[in-house]
């Protein structure tokens, strides 16, 4: 079973909903998955994250870029940089912002060269744009490959981002969860 951690930072609970649909996806593919908020940091956390098989980033997308609060995350891992000590691992990561676009891509982008300095390596969503679901449900609507994009509007977290962007995050977190074990077994069987 591929252990995975989601880190994310959520200003309006909006990318913490994002992150929890993530986790469902992972868990119902097998995974286990911890989830915590990097506002919150704790020695757990820390733990946690050097355990895990792969590592899954989310923020929103402030201003064409990472929230102030992951950025914050992301400058406490020096010492984890200086001793690359999650090189090899599995990255992913996804973002949220009101807007359709809101260069949520630069959001990505920061997330991915954020994984390649340390080493890590990233996978992107493999999901086609406008694809259904078996229920339906519209996934990958915004279009994005390098990683998960959803948007929320002006209403409380428990109301958006719609059920179309919930369900692409489920397949996401799935897609993460199937790649993290072919990774994770892939390295077991290298050691033997």
């Amino acid at each position: 079973m591929a252990n995975i951690v989601i880190t994310y930072h959520s200003g309006y609970h909006h990318t913490e909903a994002v992150a929890l649909e993530v986790a469902k996806g992972a868990e119902a593919a097998g995974a286990n998955v911890i989830v915590h908020n990097v506002e919150n940091p704790v020695d757990r956390l820390w733990n946690d994250l050097a355990a895990a098989d792969a590592i899954i980033f989310g923020c929103p997308t402030y201003m064409g870029s990472v929230s102030a609060g992951f950025k914050k995350f992301m400058e406490e891992t020096v010492k984890i940089w200086t001793a690359q000590e999650w090189s090899g691992k599995l990255a992913a990561g996804f973002t949220n912002s009101g807007s359709l676009s809101g260069d949520k891509f630069n959001t990505l982008t920061d997330l991915s060269a954020f994984a390649a300095q340390h080493g890590m390596l990233w996978a992107g969503t493999g999901l086609l744009p406008d694809s259904k679901n078996e229920q339906g449900e519209n996934i990958n609507r915004l279009g994005s490959w390098l990683g998960l994009m959803t948007r929320s509007e002006n209403a409380p977290a428990d109301q958006t981002p719609p059920q179309d962007d919930r369900a692409a995050a489920r397949a996401f977190g799935a897609r993460i969860a199937s790649l993290a074990q072919r990774w994770s077994s892939g390295k077991l069987a290298a050691a033997a």
